[in-house]
């Protein structure tokens, strides 16, 4: 998969459930926007990621490493609390940009070899 279009899927699914994190009534925290926050980011850097601008897959790389880092203490929180669905809201993020950090490597490896 082409990692601009990696960097895309994870985007909205960082957007689609960070917002439905943050507008459950049940459990409102403003932390929740961070996924939402770093997700559109990511997406507003999908257009300069699609030209191979590498400033932008270097921002959106490093983003998509922090939102991975970030999601361990919700998860663990929700493990704690033994709440299923913030489980599985924090955990499909997670193997979205997870998924995200193996593309992008795998490309800068790609890249890497090309050039020698």
């Amino acid at each position: 998969m082409k990692p601009y279009k990696i960097n895309f899927i994870n985007a909205i699914v960082l957007i689609a459930f960070g917002s439905w994190a943050y507008f459950d009534p049940q459990n409102t925290s403003f932390t929740a926007l961070i996924p939402l926050i770093t997700g559109t980011l990511l997406l507003a850097l999908t257009p300069w990621f699609k030209k191979e601008d590498k400033i932008a897959a270097h921002v959106a790389v490093l983003l998509t490493f922090l939102i991975v880092a970030g999601l361990l203490m919700p998860l663990l929180g929700a493990i704690e609390r033994a709440d299923n669905m913030g489980i599985f809201k924090v955990v499909v993020m997670l193997l979205s940009s997870m998924a995200a950090m193996v593309v992008f490597i795998n490309s800068f490896v790609q890249a890497r070899r090309k050039k020698d």
